[in-house]
């Protein structure tokens, strides 16, 4: 049979369109995968931001509850025995001294650790070993990243503390903490046998009664990163580096300002440092703070 021109015609109009083409493939392409990763990582980076700053407020949060308890546990270690621990409360030799919130552990909820403290004997003595190896998360803010123990080393430079005997005791092994009570407007690292103007010192006990320009007016308890100074909260060896600003510090220049001493304070939240005041409340003050305002809130009177 032949077929005429008219015929293949014909016959190339009723086959299928796609039957002389290639099929397609399914799924991305190239470039349609690359924009889809594009996209993808556009809506991470906006999300993942958000995300930080969610969990930052979260833990900014618990750090000013922290401080909460432990304005609670001063008010009531005042109520037992009319008067706010001793600063640092040195031993019998003078070599070693126990720290304010060493003290205060029943009203914090750790009678069963603070039974376990020989007052009586060194802060690095072996009766006290199994004490330094604790840790109390409700002294510690969760926005620093700081370990939960370090070395305090002998001072490298001519003691300060020219009454503190030398001993072996140190380096020692120290539980950490992020609050250290205020000392007041100067270091009492280079003048730790001087009263501070502030709420803790040296074997000295203060009341609410002292703070003269009224307890919601003045800050009594702040933090400090490890990243500035590392701190604990059972105690120091006096003769070790800047042993009196591990548990105390003093408001000068501003919180967090870039060129403050080490025993100042400071934080890893945004622009601010969280503060109890004598009253019990806690509140934050900003790094833009005027210094004079700032250290008046640092003085007891």
């Amino acid at each position: 049979m032949h077929t005429t021109a008219n015929d293949e015609a014909e016959m190339q109009r009723v086959l299928p369109p796609n039957s002389h083409r290639q099929k397609r493939r399914s799924g991305f392409t190239i470039m349609e995968l690359m924009v889809t990763i594009a996209v993808i990582g556009l809506f991470l980076g906006l999300l993942l931001p958000s995300i930080q700053n969610a969990r930052e407020a979260a833990r900014d949060m618990q750090c000013r509850n922290n401080l909460k308890q432990v304005g609670l546990a001063l008010h009531s270690f005042h109520d037992m025995h009319g008067e706010l621990p001793i600063g640092w409360d040195r031993e019998s030799s003078g070599a070693t001294a126990f720290g304010w919130a060493s003290q205060t552990l029943a009203q914090l909820g750790q009678s069963v650790l603070q039974d376990q403290i020989n007052f009586d004997d060194y802060v690095s003595s072996a009766t006290n070993d199994r004490v330094r190896r604790q840790t109390i998360p409700l002294l510690l803010c969760p926005s620093d990243n700081a370990t939960i123990s370090f070395s305090l080393y002998p001072e490298t430079e001519p003691a300060l503390n020219a009454d503190a005997e030398t001993t072996s005791h140190t380096p020692v092994q120290l539980p950490a903490s992020n609050y250290v009570g205020v000392f007041g407007t100067f270091d009492p690292d280079v003048f730790p046998n001087e009263p501070g103007d502030g709420a803790f010192m040296q074997d000295r006990a203060l009341r609410f009664t002292d703070f003269v320009r009224g307890q919601s007016n003045t800050l009594v308890v702040g933090e400090r990163t490890a990243r500035k100074l590392p701190s604990t909260w059972l105690g120091i060896v006096m003769s070790g580096e800047d042993a009196p600003a591990r548990v105390t510090g003093f408001v000068s220049r501003g919180p967090n300002h870039p060129d403050s001493d080490e025993c100042e304070f400071d934080s890893r939240h945004f622009n601010h440092v969280n503060f109890l005041y004598a009253d019990g409340h806690v509140s934050v003050v900003h790094d833009d703070i005027d210094h004079n305002v700032y250290q008046q809130m640092g003085k007891r009177q």
